[in-house]
């Protein structure tokens, strides 16, 4: 039998019980039952962002892009917990939507993200997917997007910022720019690997058979090569296709023209003069370029004291006026090369201001009011 407690014992302990506060009991749960709760909360967002990761590898294992509706869209980007980096292109692919940019994108984004998929850095913190317009209209309306494509990371923690949308006017949707974007942005060097295209080798080897050919058949006559008529119409054809722009989209990618999807206007000019359009290049091109090249050819061989103005169609213009004046024909004749000599001048010249207004916005003169070409805002 065990020695009992003597009474004095008993008298101190009771006394340190009765000093006890008489909240203290109730405090002491209600923290232990918040601790508790907290590591269930916290166990519960681990499991939660790791199926959430799960299921995106398993979607990136079968395709370097997936598809996201509203739903997805809100579960995996925007919902937390979140410790990936997600790029969205937000794009409208349908064939009755008309995009052939967005087509065009879509290519360069597939390489960017099957050089991502089959590369060695490949791991579970960056993944591409893709919201098709009629796939996720709220999705757009949720954004407040009204254009199409467009490219977006969505960062692990907190809201996208300014520069998480990929500047595609200014900058073109060549999968190297996106991917020097997309490691301004999170970190992640992407190298992009494109798939062998032999259009480039057929074509040199058809113009060198075709040259080859040429040669072979005026072999007892040369005489061609000395031409320097020839030579200059080559060179002036090189000119044109550089200072028209040809470089500029070859290096950029820009997209062809610009279609507004609420009022399905198409604009070939674009707004900032900072950027263009390839239809832009092949305007300048075509309406400035070819006609010098008629102008060296026809002109200057039949008028060779023409001025040379910068413009070929102005000159011949200006070229038509001087003749009306200094000629000795008819004077009806020379009245009606009077009328088209300043048609041309006025009507080219005009559109030249156009397409500067066009891009310069603010400039003041113009001898049409309206705009030739439409421009996007």
């Amino acid at each position: 039998m065990g020695a009992r407690a003597s009474p004095s014992r008993r008298r101190q302990a009771g006394r340190r019980l009765r000093y006890l506060p008489t909240g203290s009991f109730p405090f002491l749960l209600l923290l232990l039952l918040l601790c508790i709760q907290l590591g269930g909360g916290q166990k519960k967002k681990e499991n939660l962002l790791a199926e959430k990761v799960e299921q995106l590898m398993e979607w990136s294992s079968r395709r370097s892009i997936f598809r996201m509706n509203g739903d997805k869209f809100r579960k995996f980007i925007k919902a937390p917990p979140r410790n990936y980096s997600m790029i969205v292109m937000f794009t409208a692919l349908q064939p009755q939507r008309q995009c052939s940019v967005c087509r065009q994108a879509n290519e360069e984004y597939q390489i960017l993200a099957n050089s991502w998929r089959y590369s060695s850095a490949f791991c579970n913190k960056l993944f591409f997917s893709m919201v098709d317009y009629d796939e996720g209209t709220d999705v757009f309306q949720q954004l407040n997007m009204n254009s199409a494509p467009t490219f977006m990371h969505f960062p692990p923690k907190g809201r996208p910022k300014r520069a998480d949308t990929f500047d595609l006017q200014r900058i073109g949707f060549a999968a190297e720019q996106l991917a020097k974007w997309i490691a301004d942005r999170t970190d992640v060097h992407i190298r992009v690997f494109r798939p062998p295209n032999y259009s480039g080798t057929i074509a040199l080897a058809l113009l060198v058979s075709l040259v080859g050919g040429l040669l072979y058949l005026r072999r007892n006559n040369l005489e061609f090569i000395y031409n320097k008529t020839g030579w200059a119409m080559v060179s002036l054809c090189i000119v044109f296709a550089m200072t028209s722009g040809q470089m500029w989209n070859h290096i950029r990618g820009p997209p062809y023209a610009h279609k507004n999807p609420h009022n399905g206007q198409v604009s070939y000019i674009h707004g900032s003069s900072q950027a263009q359009f390839v239809a832009e290049s092949h305007i300048i091109l075509f309406s400035v370029d070819t006609t010098s090249l008629f102008y060296f050819y026809v002109v200057l061989r039949i008028e060779p004291s023409a001025p040379r103005m910068p413009d070929a169609a102005i000159t011949m213009g200006m070229v038509l006026l001087n003749e009306a004046a200094t000629s000795k024909g008819d004077v009806g004749k020379r009245r009606i090369i009077c009328l088209v000599g300043l048609g041309l001048v006025v009507f080219f010249f005009s559109f030249l201001l156009s397409i500067f207004r066009s891009k310069y916005h603010g400039y003041p003169y113009s001898i049409f009011a309206a705009s030739v070409l439409a421009a996007p805002s």
